[in-house]
């Protein structure tokens, strides 16, 4: 797939959409990846500012529009020999996760994922991507604990923050969805790619006030 700015994403969230891990530059360092990733160096289409506030139970969004059905299996087992081969090989891992992730076969994608970063740890992209996977898996706890990880070295890693704050919302903590979301949004102000963001923390904060939404 087309190499692409990055932003913050994971596959599949709805906002009361489909917003599709991600699109459009943000300033990120362009990684040594030659082709693009849902979670790290995609990014994510801008949020309309009349979109529902997410779901607690949201999935994460990769910012793509997934194929339907599986991978092409001539293109994996291709790639798979080039990773069996050579085990030293991060570009390739990296190629297979973001082959998986855009057919949204996640728990392969994480696999992947973890391979490239045993042979590179602080990948921060790559790691957000693992977390992304994990999210549309649904498995939040596990997510967080990526993106945490990728912010202790990186705190104003866009994409982690805003999957983070996905993370939380599939966990059940709103208010420290919020939170998350209103240190992104001060940290970039006016960014086109967060528009409309302000208004859904908003719309969550309005719920959770009433008592109509996730507490």
């Amino acid at each position: 797939m087309k190499r692409e700015p990055m932003v913050f994403a994971v596959a599949g969230m709805i906002f009361g959409f489909v917003l599709g891990y991600m699109a459009a530059g943000l300033g990120d360092q362009p990684s040594s990846d030659p082709h693009p990733r849902p979670g790290a160096n995609a990014s994510v289409r801008p949020v309309p500012s009349g979109a529902a506030a997410p779901a607690a139970g949201a999935a994460a969004d990769d910012g793509h529009d997934h194929p339907v059905g599986p991978a092409d299996p001539d293109e994996v087992r291709t790639l798979e020999n080039l990773a069996t081969r050579d085990k030293q090989n991060l570009q390739v891992r990296i190629e297979l996760g973001n082959l998986h992730m855009d057919h949204a076969q996640y728990d392969e994608a994480a696999r992947w994922y973890r391979e490239a970063l045993a042979l590179k740890p602080a990948d921060n992209d790559v790691r957000v991507d693992l977390g992304a996977s994990l999210l549309n898996l649904g498995r939040g706890s596990d997510a967080l604990a990526e993106f945490d990880q990728a912010l202790k070295s990186d705190p104003g890693h866009k994409k982690a923050l805003f999957n983070k704050g996905l993370a939380l919302m599939q966990s059940g903590r709103p208010k420290d969805a919020v939170a998350i979301w209103d240190d992104l949004l001060k940290r970039y102000p006016g960014d086109p790619q967060l528009q409309g963001l302000k208004d859904q923390v908003e719309r969550i904060r309005a719920g959770r006030n009433t008592g109509s939404g996730p507490s």
